[in-house]
């Protein structure tokens, strides 16, 4: 060691500098908040934290970590909860980096909180106007952030980008990602390849263009952009996709409606990567119209409509497709989680890509140059027999497209999976899929006109509308069903179920601890032996889940995170076959082994009751039913049964003719995501739509009271 003799310096002016030393010493050995980079995301599928969406590039959804078992999950107990602001449905992943958990809640909000004692770090509210909810047409969710090199990023609802400090959650920079004018909104995560941050959008049922675009992570400027339907004048757009547009998408469109509402194909929640092809992969979702005769007269493929899209993340340059749904009529959207993993098939490793879109077929694909390997139904289908494995396509059933007559098909628009994420666990070779049954009578819509702004399907909803019928009624709740299934992708057969009391359930997390864990809607979070399906442990959420699980480890004790909260598409659009609850405040509930805290009950909102003896309304019933089913029903329920977004049989508007319109037509609480329907109908149509939802209320309290009465 080499001394430097001082010479004649004051006392302090010493201590000062060693002090200075000291700290700079000190800091140089803490890590910056969130200090995610690609080192560390090749690393992710290995390590005790959560770094992305899925843990990791690949999006398993599988952890090593095995402290947390078959054989003590019984003793897991709440480590911590944190209570919301938001009560829609909370659809969020969180992230945990360094001791530090990030998530996100409805209307886009985030958080950050110490992973170990749950204490609130910072807070980030966009601040997105309340009539942004009608743009949303499966809730006001988001699935969660992304974080990399000292930034949480998250998309809003309004169709913003934002880069957040990750230390204090400043806003650092932001983006409008969407043309505003149009009804475009962001649910997804987020996802960041190379210093760039990858975003989609949704929209498709109002009339968008979808795309996806990456910005540079360190200042947000746009990097490259790829349509993923062509633009209707015929002009190049200057982006990524005008080369494959020109070459292999624009001849499989036809003249239609697509002209009118960009053709839809959003991409707004399925992304994956592999560093070693240096491919990114995006699903794609459904058209606008759904219906391919409303959409492109009958004719072509639509690419790339119901896609899985190969793209290189530097560039977006096109490396290939597979389409899981040629001219898709409905909403079978390919949007549903992609998980890349290594199989063995035929005796040979094979690099495969694997998803269980809304079409029901469960799809092997070679992730190098999307070659089908293998499809198999999942779910029982009806609008195929199967898919030809020489050319990759379904095997239609006859009259599937209800060109000539209606189809009660199997899956619905909700699909055989929805957004929900699946899991992939390495040790047992199982993909576990939150699965559903939910048939829909699809009818062409005779007369379809293009509505900017509104539900623009093709279809007729007013076939939708529930029977009056209790036995009817039972019957079709009897044959809508959800389930957990445990699915050999290599032998593509199913290896074990479990069944569910009501369809619209929760995403899935695996561990190495030889664990599935997933929430359910009756509000439950249950742990199962992954490779028999046996129920292990069971804790009472309180509230609806339809978030996926996470699990981390910290201090050298594993956690197991959900957040709580229903809401969603499901729950949106059929709430009359969910549990009945009100809306509650979303929750985060962190466990660990001997957890001892305790949460409490969720406050109950008083349920509201109005006398409706002497209202009266001087509108058409049979116009208000059809207006209604025509605009009101996915929100509100088919049959105005709705009792959760809110129930208009219970709201106070409906006593009075001047409050129903104040609402409904004039926007009185667009603030609150009710905004006003003026460009859809008038206000005899508005009065029309009180007087059918007065009888229905009407209907639904006699029910009540003949109950009541005979009990």
């Amino acid at each position: 060691m080499k001394i430097v003799r001082l010479g004649v310096v004051r006392l302090g002016v010493v201590r000062l500098g060693l002090a200075l030393v000291a700290a700079a010493s000190l800091a140089a050995c803490q890590k910056p908040a969130g200090n995610v980079d690609a080192e560390r995301l090749l690393a992710a599928a290995s390590n005790a934290e959560w770094l992305s969406y899925g843990k990791d590039y690949s999006e398993q959804r599988f952890s090593p970590l095995d402290k947390v078992n078959a054989s003590n999950v019984k003793d897991l107990g709440l480590a911590w909860y944190a209570e919301f602001d938001t009560d829609r449905g909370q659809e969020a992943t969180p992230l945990v980096i360094d001791g530090v958990l990030y998530t996100s809640t409805a209307w886009s909000k985030v958080f950050a909180f110490d992973a170990k004692t749950g204490e609130r770090l910072w807070s980030y509210d966009p601040r997105v106007e309340g009539a942004k909810g009608f743009d949303a047409c499966c809730d006001v969710v988001n699935r969660g952030v992304a974080v990399w090199k000292g930034r949480v990023y998250v998309g809003t609802i309004d169709g913003r980008l934002v880069a957040l400090n990750a230390k204090t959650g400043a806003v650092d920079w932001e983006v409008q990602t969407t043309d505003t004018s149009r009804p475009y909104t962001i649910t997804g995560a987020p996802r960041v390849v190379k210093d760039k941050v990858l975003i989609g959008n949704g929209g498709a049922e109002y009339g968008v263009r979808g795309y996806i675009s990456a910005y540079d992570a360190g200042d947000g400027k746009l990097a490259w952009r790829f349509f993923t339907t062509p633009n209707p004048t015929g002009a190049p757009d200057g982006a990524a996709s005008d080369k494959v547009m020109a070459e292999k998408a624009a001849a499989t469109w036809s003249d239609g409606a697509w002209k009118e509402t960009g053709g839809g194909g959003t991409a707004w929640d399925s992304m994956a990567y592999d560093p070693e092809l240096d491919i990114l992969y995006v699903g794609i979702g459904n058209g606008t119209p759904w219906n391919h005769m409303k959409r492109s007269g009958g004719k072509g493929d639509n690419l790339f409509l119901s896609s899985i899209l190969a793209l290189k993340p530097d560039t977006g340059e096109y490396v290939w497709h597979y389409q899981t749904t040629p001219g898709e009529s409905w909403d079978y959207t390919a949007t549903q989680h992609i998980v890349l993993a290594d199989l063995t098939l035929d005796g040979q490793p094979r690099k495969v890509l694997m998803q269980a879109p809304k079409n029901g077929f469960f799809y092997v694909l070679d992730r190098a140059t999307g070659k089908l390997i293998s499809a198999k139904n999942y779910v029982p289908i009806t609008w195929a027999t199967h898919v030809d494995l020489a050319t990759g396509r379904p095997v239609e059933t006859p009259g599937a497209r209800y060109e000539k007559n209606p189809v009660l098909a199997l899956p619905g628009p909700l699909g055989g999976h929805n957004w929900q994420p699946m899991a992939f666990s390495p040790k047992t070779g199982l993909v576990y899929i939150p699965t559903q049954a939910t048939p829909f009578p699809y009818t062409d819509e005779a007369g379809f006109a293009v509505r900017p702004g509104a539900w623009n399907t093709g279809t007729d909803f007013l076939a939708n509308s529930l029977p009056t019928d209790e036995a009817q009624v039972k019957a079709m709740m009897a044959a809508i069903k959800g389930t957990l299934v445990a699915w050999d992708p290599v032998a593509q057969k199913e290896v074990w179920r479990v069944e569910h009391p009501h369809f619209w359930n929760a995403g899935i997390l695996s561990t190495g601890g030889g664990l599935v864990f997933q929430g359910n809607a009756q509000g439950e979070f249950t742990a199962y032996d992954a490779a028999k399906g046996a129920p292990l442990w069971t804790a009472r959420t309180g509230n609806g889940v339809i978030a996926a699980p996470m699990t981390y480890e910290l201090g050298g004790e594993q956690y197991v995170a959900i957040m709580v909260g229903a809401g969603g598409g499901g729950q949106i659009s059929a709430p009359g076959l969910m549990p009945a609850r009100p809306r509650l405040p979303g929750r985060l509930l962190v466990y660990k082994l001997g957890g001892t805290a305790k949460a409490p009950e969720f406050p109950q909102p008083a349920t509201p009751a109005i006398d409706l003896t002497q209202v009266a309304s001087t509108g058409d019933v049979k116009n208000g039913f059809a207006l209604y089913h025509q605009n009101c029903q996915v929100c509100h329920g088919p049959n105005a049964s709705g009792s959760w977004l809110p129930d208009l049989k219970a709201s106070p508007m409906l006593l009075t003719a001047d409050n129903w319109k104040g609402v409904v037509i004039d926007g009185a609480s667009a603030s609150r995501g009710m905004a006003g329907f003026s460009r859809f109908f008038d206000v005899k149509g508005a009065e029309d739509i009180r007087a059918y939802v007065i009888q229905e209320a009407r209907t639904a309290q006699t029910a009540t009271a003949t109950a009541a009465a005979g009990r």
